[in-house]
């Protein structure tokens, strides 16, 4: 279970991850050090996994997300997830509970590039029998806040 300090850590990382430890240790109430050791301490219990950039989809031509559902074969669950990890067009990957197996958040440059991924690539990953696609027209809330839904 998470403490005051470690709790405040990890919303103020979550907003910028690019804080010095002096200046996260100042708005927790902690001199650089012992900041320091919460952070490493957070990061070796794997409950900070990582620290990278958001870069702005759109900003470098990658204009249409989309959100397939997608049924396989039971029997392909190990090497349809195999193959969807090694994919760089899939951001994300979920199992599901519901009509579909797996759900997928793909990134393309548009319609044209995301009827080739469906036709020529997902469609033929290990163990698909069908998929259906939601295609985001306008994306209003992206990558909200993790520590905001502790409450």
């Amino acid at each position: 279970m998470l403490d005051k300090i470690e709790t405040a850590i990890l919303k103020l990382l979550e907003d910028d991850g690019r804080l010095s430890y002096a200046e996260l240790g100042e708005k927790v109430g902690l001199s650089k050090s012992p900041c320091w050791s919460r952070v490493r301490e957070l990061e070796r219990q794997g409950v900070i996994r990582r620290y990278r950039a958001e870069i702005d989809a759109a900003a470098v031509g990658l204009d249409l997300h989309a959100f397939v559902q997608v049924t396989i074969d039971s029997a392909r669950h190990t090497d349809f997830e195999a193959a969807v990890n090694r994919h760089p067009s899939v951001l994300e990957c979920f199992t599901t509970a519901g009509q579909a197996d797996y759900l997928l958040h793909v990134l393309v440059r548009g319609i044209g590039e995301l009827d080739e991924l469906l036709r020529a690539q997902v469609s033929r990953l290990p163990g698909v029998q069908r998929l259906e696609t939601t295609v985001c027209m306008k994306t209003i809330k992206h990558r909200g806040s993790v520590m905001a839904c502790l409450r």
